[in-house]
């Protein structure tokens, strides 16, 4: 079989979701794919449960970094193994829906003035689907002064766009918005994205989200809004909004998951 699709995942302590992750991927109505799974020094059965897939099925690879590295450095280690014209991002924990392979795939190959496509997520935990985000069509540059503009999870890219800014950059500055710096750093290199309509996409996400968000995190994303307003050449009043992050993680833990779970 021709593979188009790359789909790569880095997986850490994931053993009791990566059953279900994988099998989202089996039931895919396009199955040009492989999986490259990289796992980031594991201390549970997550290894040994991704080597039985490995060992099962030709088009499922699993590579492993010598000790944690985090989820830039893992990511790049998987895209050193990819060799077709689309790469696909998949969380272990996480749900692609049946459709969502071969829509995207269908989108890039008749779209060839885009480079990034993605759709928005249905967020979910243990009681169930709580929100739904939504798709805004095309990106443009003062889109990102809002925040990331293409969820990162169920994007797919063309490979030349990774190639062309060397993937992920790796920087403690950039933990937890590499996403975001890597669109940047595309649409710095004159590439543009899409983000569909329909949710192709499940995310599980726990209810206290702002325990996982450190307040460096914040800071990070600031940096990046900062490298946004500075190098799109963006109004100047946009700097205020650099600050938005700062604010946000300074908020009671109560607030800031009301209204995360509205999607504000």
């Amino acid at each position: 079989m021709e593979y188009r699709v790359s789909i790569i995942m880095g997986i850490y302590n994931c053993e009791n979701t990566l059953d279900e992750a994988i099998q989202s991927l089996l039931d895919q109505t396009n199955q040009q794919w492989k999986l490259i799974m990289c796992d980031d020094g594991s201390k549970d059965n997550t290894y040994k449960k991704a080597k039985s897939y490995a060992e099962q099925y030709e088009n499922i690879i699993l590579i492993q970094n010598d000790k944690n590295m985090g989820l830039n450095y893992t990511l790049n280690h998987c895209l050193e193994y990819v060799d077709t014209e689309y790469v696909a991002r998949m969380d272990a924990d996480d749900i692609s829906l049946p459709t969502r392979l071969e829509k995207e795939i269908n989108f890039l190959d008749n779209h060839e003035e885009y480079a990034i496509v993605s759709t928005p997520m249905i967020y979910f935990d243990e009681n169930g689907d709580f929100r739904t985000g939504k798709g805004n069509g095309k990106a443009i540059k003062s889109d990102f002064i809002k925040g990331t503009p293409f969820c990162h999870a169920p994007c797919m890219v063309r490979s030349e766009a990774y190639r062309k800014v060397k993937g992920y950059t790796i920087a403690e500055k950039l933990l937890r918005v590499e996403d975001y710096h890597l669109w940047y750093k595309m649409y710095l290199n004159g590439y543009r994205g899409y983000n569909l309509k329909e949710p192709l996409y499940k995310m599980r996400d726990d209810r206290n989200a702002k325990n996982r968000r450190k307040y460096k995190y914040r800071i990070n994303e600031a940096y990046v809004k900062y490298l946004i307003v500075r190098d799109f050449n963006l109004s100047k009043i946009n700097y205020i909004r650099v600050l938005k992050p700062l604010i946000v993680g300074l908020l009671p833990t109560f607030l800031y998951d009301f209204l995360h779970k509205k999607g504000k």
